[in-house]
């Protein structure tokens, strides 16, 4: 029984006495207790039915306390604290049954099979191939794939998606700015135009096509070669980079595939017949104070480019028509503002957005002993993904991405991130799992001892007794993880599980003189490795043996 399981049990014993008081048992809530003294599991259903009962919440607390009968096995105590939370201290027996789980379940224990059966898709990252990616996008690429992670551990068929644009304004200025620095390369007198791009990766592109071409594009008008060359490159750099952190997408989608067969036409058309779309200076407009907005917002430029919203509301029109049970996006701050229009085109449209999740995140710091620091200008005015990964590791950089909440600013401190010390909480995390496989390699030369067969009856100490409810509390996590697509619980959660080993290690020998002992704690320590190693596989963080 996973400690999910307990609560559901907990709150089925509650609702048997709440009947037999003739009290309703809809709103029965078991939560993990703020403090141990409390005991391990509370509920506050006195606090809310008190006034109904018409009895003092701590009264009534302990009438439902002297009423309510639980199973010994799982809790060893049932208390009342003020102003009337019903706790329960979680049996040591239960604890020690849950190390042969862990041990039996091995890299399945924390999954569920909440997904099975189902399809998701998750949209991250989705940078145009006009530059490198930039620290930004490591934020959003970590997120997302961990976010797939997730779905996968809980049965889901998860497609990784990269949605892009290779046309329009942005890919246009991109051919002329690397044409500038091609002519200026043989000599010519060129300049990069208004609102081009200037980083020096321009100039690498720009020698690559000298070497190739040599000066047979000096006349040539033709933005085409440029262009196509300049995202040939940048999509490769983009994918080499991604790979670095262990990020592989299933797939790529063109915002060009949506002009070429007529979704962006259709989409225009729906809304017309609708009434949402009209004509005005020279543009097309979407009527979205229809949907509450202050103003009406501009569809299609009256220069006959269209706004990001168009191609984002026919993508997802496409999106939808593929058939997923769950779609997920994934966007930077800057979209907050862009994705309720595209989700209300889509409910007027006759699209159904329930099963639509979007996430934003918010923007990266970088900052180095206390001050906000570049780290180069090799390529551009701003930090490249590659960069960081190089100076501090792809463990590092996918940890301290997710490490904060995904709604909160997040100041990656360099500082931190470049120790090899238990500073740096991937180090300890990791060096937390390589200390438990030393371990158990010691112990496999130097004795016959198997964790067949122990009697985890024996694990009595403090510290034993405190990694075993801190274990208990990963299946709750991931499905937790699941519900809220936030990855921070678990990064917080196996922090303190690593803190908590490191505690065990220093006051418990584990092999010892004593072979049941030793036997019971060897099976101790190879769940927290369990627990440990499952939770790094949904951050993508390597698990080393040695250190």
């Amino acid at each position: 029984m996973s400690i999910v399981d307990l609560k559901v049990s907990l709150q089925q014993h509650l609702a048997k006495t709440l009947q037999s008081l003739e009290l309703p048992a809809e709103s029965i809530i078991i939560e993990t207790s703020r403090s141990a003294q409390f005991g391990d599991l509370s509920s506050n259903v006195a606090l809310v039915l008190a006034r109904e009962a018409g009895r003092p919440p701590l009264e009534l607390a302990e009438a439902i306390r002297e009423q309510l009968i639980v199973p010994e096995d799982t809790c060893s105590a049932v208390t009342v604290s003020k102003p009337g939370f019903i706790n329960f201290s979680i049996s040591e027996t239960y604890l020690r049954n849950q190390i042969s789980e862990i041990l039996t379940k091995g890299e399945d224990y924390g999954k569920s099979e909440a997904g099975e059966g189902k399809r998701a898709l998750v949209e991250f990252v989705s940078a145009n191939p006009t530059g490198p990616l930039t620290v930004g996008h490591g934020r959003q690429a970590v997120l997302g794939d961990v976010v797939s992670n997730i779905l996968e551990l809980h049965g889901y068929d998860v497609t990784r998606e990269y949605y892009f644009n290779d046309a329009g304004r942005q890919m246009r200025l991109l051919g002329e700015s690397v044409r500038a620095r091609y002519l200026e390369l043989l000599g010519e007198d060129a300049s990069v135009p208004e609102g081009g791009y200037e980083g020096s990766y321009i100039r690498d592109i720009a020698e690559q096509m000298v070497q190739l071409h040599g000066d047979s594009l000096k006349q040539q008008d033709d933005m085409t070669i440029f262009k196509q060359t300049a995202e040939k490159v940048i999509f490769s750099d983009i994918k080499a980079t991604l790979a670095k952190i262990g990020l592989e997408f299933d797939n790529f989608m063109n915002e060009k595939t949506f002009y070429e067969d007529g979704t962006i036409d259709r989409v225009v058309e729906g809304l017309r017949e609708k009434g949402l779309a009209y004509d005005k200076d020279g543009a097309v407009w979407f009527k979205t104070t229809q949907f509450g907005k202050d103003q009406d917002t501009v569809l299609i430029k009256g220069t006959g480019e269209p706004t990001y919203r168009l191609p984002d509301i026919a993508y997802h029109t496409q999106k939808v028509a593929r058939g997923y049970d769950y779609i997920i996006d994934i966007f930077g701050a800057d979209h907050k503002d862009t994705y309720p229009d595209v989700l209300s085109a889509l409910e007027v449209l006759g699209y159904g957005t329930d099963h639509i999740t979007v996430l934003i995140h918010q923007f990266v710091s970088l900052k180095e002993s206390g001050q906000k620091v570049k780290m180069s200008t090799r390529k551009a005015t701003f930090v490249t993904l590659e960069e960081l990964i190089d100076r501090v590791g792809a463990d590092v950089v996918r940890y301290f991405f997710i490490m904060r909440n995904m709604h909160s600013h997040l100041n990656f401190d360099l500082t931190l991130a470049i120790k090899e010390s238990d500073e740096n909480p991937v180090y300890y995390l990791q060096y937390a799992h390589a200390r438990i496989c030393n371990i158990l390699k010691h112990a496999e030369e130097t004795t016959e001892l198997t964790i067949d067969g122990a009697n985890h009856t024996l694990l009595q100490e403090p510290s034993e007794i405190a990694l075993m409810k801190d274990m208990i509390r990963f299946p709750e996590l991931t499905e937790t993880a699941l519900n809220t697509l936030e990855p921070q619980g678990i990064t917080t959660f196996l922090y303190g599980l690593a803190t908590l080993f490191h505690r065990f290690y220093t006051e418990c020998r584990v092999v010892t003189d004593d072979e049941d002992i030793s036997k019971a704690r060897l099976g101790l320590v190879t769940s927290v490795k369990t627990v440990l190693a499952n939770g790094l596989t949904i951050l993508g963080i390597s698990r080393p043996e040695r250190m």
